[in-house]
């Protein structure tokens, strides 16, 4: 595996990079990096391209003043696979990142051979969660939760992994320390909360995209289920859905054996 640090869309990503074949673009959430996939690359074998990049402001890559929003996400990776000389290639987006790959499908559908969305609803589309988890709210508000959890960093970030994983087990400690690492300070808190706080933009902008004419695969756990997969239903021309047992809202790091199963296969199977 190899981390190369690469400039796209006015900012610079850091990116993991590993194997050889047809390409495909992972795109993490929060509170995660790159290395909430890192259980799943070596079921892959090598056999495919792996291009995992900590996304804007995030993880290892540049810290960012603004650009959390999903339609300057699509823009980075766009540039961020223009950098690699990727013409086409699958992409693979969980939680935070599902708006982002949502917009770079819609927008760009000759550079997306699949969509793979895990774990996540959109806004601007009908059918999203009745109510919004409580944190949501907390996060968006401008200034505040960054000051409030500076110093506390560890435990917040604990709790999501252990809500985040079937039967709160969490993640590997390896892991666990890596995306505490990430969120630590108040800037790297500053960044993470930017993509909450882009909820709005992020709304108009998905609304106004159009239909998903790439085929679309939506994955559940047992958080968000097949939320996504009934949202995406009137938007999408191609759609299939997959609920994972055994799984938490984590699906790379609870069951890295059906993600690399999906990955592995050019068709997935339906709902």
């Amino acid at each position: 595996m190899e981390l190369r640090r690469i400039r796209t869309n006015g900012t610079e990503l850091n990116v993991a990079l590993d194997g050889a074949g047809p390409p495909v673009l992972l795109m993490h959430g929060w509170p995660h990096t790159w290395q909430v996939w890192r259980e799943v690359l070596p079921l892959l074998g090598g056999r495919r391209r792996v291009i995992a990049p900590d996304l804007r402001g995030l993880g290892d890559s540049a810290r960012a003043a603004d650009g959390f929003d999903a339609a300057t996400g699509a823009g980075d990776m766009l540039g961020l696979l223009d950098a690699l000389g990727v013409e086409q290639t699958e992409v693979v987006a969980l939680d935070a990142g599902v708006p982002g790959a949502f917009l770079l499908g819609a927008l760009h559908p000759t550079r997306v051979r699949r969509l793979v969305l895990m774990e996540a609803a959109l806004p601007g589309l009908p059918g999203g969660f009745p109510a919004p988890p409580w944190w949501f709210g907390f996060h968006s508000a401008p200034g505040l939760a960054e000051t409030v959890l500076e110093g506390h960093e560890a435990e917040y970030v604990d709790f999501f992994l252990a809500a985040g994983t079937f039967e709160r087990r969490g993640v590997p400690p390896q892991i666990r320390d890596a995306f505490v690492s990430a969120y630590t300070g108040r800037e790297a808190l500053r960044c993470g909360f930017g993509y909450y706080r882009a909820a709005g933009q992020n709304a108009t902008a998905i609304s106004a995209a159009g239909r998903l004419t790439v085929p679309t695969l939506a994955v559940g756990g047992n958080t968000v289920g097949d939320l996504l997969h009934r949202q995406l239903i009137g938007v999408a021309d191609d759609l299939s859905g997959e609920l994972i047992p055994r799984s938490g809202h984590i699906v790379p790091l609870d069951r890295p054996d059906a993600v690399a199963q999906l990955l592995r296969t050019d068709s997935a199977v339906s709902r």
